[in-house]
């Protein structure tokens, strides 16, 4: 058992299923065993699908949704709402005991507004993304005191400023940079893929291992693709500080993968490291 807490991120498309409640069990039987566990979670797939079901043409630039005022209450609704209440009743269901948080819980994920940038994917102009955020800290205390009582805080992808204003943030910005602030010794990303592939058509071609320079090379040369790109180039820069201890990206995960994973690095994913 570490001193060291571990974070757990769940994108949307995973939470209500079976692979939800495969990683709700793992939680729980982390903290039962004494670990402290921080998840968070995504919701993207459900903000696409309410925002068409009201009318509302998803703007998505360089795989960024850009957050209107319209968009924003989507992701109220959904993030913090359907998505964070279905977690923390998986987590129930499994004997954890989940508080569900979002930015404006007390200023746990705390933010500003996102300048206009250039980003991949957008073309030369910089991008106004609207009410996104990004983030400049956390309410350690409050996750400290829920920690050491034995809870499991579930954070939303969305922080507040200073003045409450809500502000969507990409939820594996949110994980790396809470497992950076807190020291984690792990940070578990559950995504919709086995790890990081050399074939993105052929699961047993899945790397068990990185280092940063290889992430790195797998990037500049082609090795990695697509969505895999900014979840890898956000880990990376996770563990710049030396903070966090491996970064693990896992997928389809049973009962027991995400225990085996935190203590096999490489044994059902890929670990990324130093």
């Amino acid at each position: 058992m570490s001193t060291r807490p571990i974070v757990v991120k769940l994108g949307g498309e995973v939470v209500g299923g079976p692979v939800g409640a495969a990683v709700a069990a793992d939680v729980a039987a982390l903290v039962a065993r004494g670990e402290r566990v921080v998840v968070v979670h995504g919701g993207g797939p459900q903000a696409t699908s309410l925002q068409k079901a009201l009318g509302i043409v998803p703007n998505i630039v360089g795989g960024r949704r850009i957050t209107d005022a319209a968009t924003l209450d989507v992701m109220k609704m959904v993030v913090a709402g359907k998505v964070n209440v279905d977690l923390c009743s998986q987590l129930m269901a499994a004997g954890a005991r989940p508080v569900g948080l979002h930015g404006a819980s007390s200023g746990v994920v705390k933010g500003v507004k996102r300048p206009p940038r250039v980003v991949s994917g957008g073309g030369p102009d910089p991008i106004d993304f609207g009410l996104v955020g990004d983030i400049t800290g956390f309410d350690e205390a409050l996750l400290g005191l829920l920690l050491g009582a034995g809870h499991v805080p579930v954070l939303a992808c969305l922080a507040a400023d200073a003045s409450g204003q809500t502000l969507n943030v990409n939820a594996d910005i949110v994980a790396n940079q809470v497992a950076s602030a807190l020291g984690a010794a792990h940070l578990v990303l559950v995504t919709s893929t086995p790890g990081v592939l050399r074939d993105v058509k052929d699961p047993a071609s899945r790397l068990r291992t990185l280092t940063v320079a290889q992430a790195k090379a797998a990037i500049a040369d082609g090795t990695v693709t697509g969505g895999m790109i900014p979840k890898l180039e956000e880990s990376i820069g996770a563990l710049a500080d030396g903070r966090v201890g491996a970064i693990h990206i896992v997928g389809d995960v049973g009962v027991g993968d995400v225990v085996k994973e935190v203590a096999e690095a490489g044994a059902v994913g890929t670990a990324l490291m130093q």
